[in-house]
């Protein structure tokens, strides 16, 4: 086996500098990097917002949050807000932290459904999270104990760039302009070379591909099988558009369920972000436009953007000497954020398992079957919001309604239904705190719930109820808005 020294990340957005920003923060010392991209390609960003272990990231790169937030006009972000996915005029809240306090066997909607059948209460889940209830008041600390769990809206474009400027201070070189030309091994297949439209050639040993949806090297050299999962995600498109800010950037992403599809929100401290996620088969780009700019709080500032997409995943992401990292690999809708995190673990399992020595085949199938085991869960928890709406409103919400799911996905709501077990395996990203917030805010009702909760009398159940409460709202109360911290802390100059 040769070493592998010469890295050639073909692809530049947020995928491409990721992968560059890591590998070279990591192992920059030992790898020759180049990274080659074309101004005149652009990129897809369907969305600016990630979810909290992006701060893990961000600790490798050792980026200060406050620099950070500034150079991407960053937001904070608590959650999401849920509008109209279980039944019209329904609203939940997905927090990223936990709800109430919990014991080692039940977790608190135990506590809160025993409280509820008692008759004892009558609040929403919601008012029990610390994250929930400061979203709604629009507040937001670092200094509170506890400190909210969160993460980020930001400009895509801008934290290309940033990480840009990370990688280049670390060695990376940039090229720009098209690959016209691949090279393979003609025997054992493996990649050699890009041939760049200026006519250089660029000569590797391990390939990234991160090219997007074209899979420049995963697809169209290596003829890598696409796995589709349309049957059970159905939307294909997306229309996008920026809108004027039109009050303080609230801190959560708003995700808005219309009788298609459903439309996003993502507030900037420089304008708003916004889109409409659809399936084509049921509404025609031209009235899912309509609806998005029937929809929107500020006015346009950019023309609405159309993106076609396909979900599913490559059978393989690693193969021969070609790892495909973001779009390439596999795409799932920024239902709740994961589209980031996924680019995030494919560049860290890389530095875990980076073939110094030479590819042996043995990393390379675990590379493979955690990046799959990975993007299966986050899938299964996506199809969850579908599956259990109660809406029956539009053809669309009834065929997802009435669809087949996976067979461990029918599992785990069939055991919630039962006795409100959430349960989360193999170390799964979605905690069992977020499979109950999706199902108990779209309308299942379970016919029980943990015996260990009856260890609490019916005074002390009631108290404990109401200590939540008076802690959360205590905490809520004292904090400054969201507006005002981010003036304090990381306010973005004039873009």
């Amino acid at each position: 086996m040769s070493r592998v020294r010469r890295v050639v990340i073909v692809g530049g957005g947020t995928a491409g500098w990721m992968t560059a920003a890591g590998l070279s923060k990591s192992l920059g010392p030992v790898l020759d990097i180049t990274l080659v991209e074309s101004d005149v390609i652009g990129t897809v960003g369907v969305g600016e917002a990630v979810i909290p272990l992006i701060k893990s990231f961000h600790a490798l790169l050792e980026l200060d949050e406050a620099e950070f937030m500034k150079a991407v006009n960053g937001t904070f972000k608590l959650g999401i807000e849920f509008e109209n996915w279980g039944q019209l005029g329904d609203s939940y809240f997905h927090p990223f932290g936990p709800t109430g306090v919990e014991a080692w066997a039940a977790q608190f909607h135990h506590y809160w459904l025993k409280a509820r059948r008692q008759g004892q209460e009558t609040d929403a889940l919601r008012r029990f999270s610390l994250e929930a209830s400061m979203a709604s008041a629009g507040k937001f600390t670092l200094a509170s104990d506890p400190q909210p769990q969160f993460a980020y809206h930001f400009d895509a474009s801008l934290y290309a760039r940033l990480l840009r400027r990370l990688s280049e201070d670390n060695g990376v070189r940039r090229v720009e302009g098209k690959v016209v030309d691949v090279d393979a091994h003609p025997d054992s297949g493996h990649i050699q070379s890009v041939q760049m439209e200026s006519g250089e050639t660029i000569e590797g040993d391990l390939f990234i591909d991160c090219s997007g949806f074209r899979g420049l090297l995963i697809q169209q050299v290596l003829e890598t099988p696409w796995e589709d999962w349309s049957h059970w995600l159905r939307n294909d498109r997306a229309v996008a558009v920026q809108t004027e800010s039109v009050g303080a950037p609230a801190p959560y992403t708003r995700c808005t369920a219309r009788p298609s599809g459903w439309q996003w929100k993502i507030p900037l401290q420089n304008r708003v972000g916004n889109g409409l996620v659809y399936c084509s088969q049921y509404l025609s780009d031209d009235d899912a436009r309509k609806s998005l700019l029937d929809n929107l709080e500020g006015d346009p500032i950019t023309e609405p953007r159309l993106i076609r997409f396909r979900t599913g995943r490559r059978a393989n992401q690693w193969v021969k000497n070609c790892v495909a990292v973001g779009l390439s690999s596999g795409f799932l809708e920024p239902l709740e954020s994961t589209s980031i995190h996924l680019i995030q673990n494919s560049v860290l399992r890389l530095v875990r398992m980076f073939p110094a020595d030479g590819i042996d085949q043995t990393e390379v199938r675990q590379f493979n079957n955690e990046t799959t085991t990975e993007i299966e869960q986050i899938r299964d928890f996506i199809i969850l919001h579908y599956k259990v709406t109660q809406r029956g409103d539009s053809p669309y919400w009834i065929d997802c309604r009435d669809m087949e799911v996976p067979e461990h996905l029918a599992h785990k709501i069939a055991l919630f239904e039962s006795n409100a077990r959430a349960v989360r395996e193999n170390n799964e990203m979605f905690r069992e705190r977020s499979w109950a917030a999706v199902m108990l805010g779209q309308g299942i009702e379970p016919t029980g719930y943990h015996p260990f909760v009856d260890n609490l009398s019916d005074p002390q159940l009631q108290g404990l109820m109401q200590q939540v409460k008076t802690n959360v709202a205590r905490i809520v109360a004292a904090s400054p808005s969201h507006q005002e911290f981010l003036r304090g802390y990381c306010a973005a100059g004039e873009s």
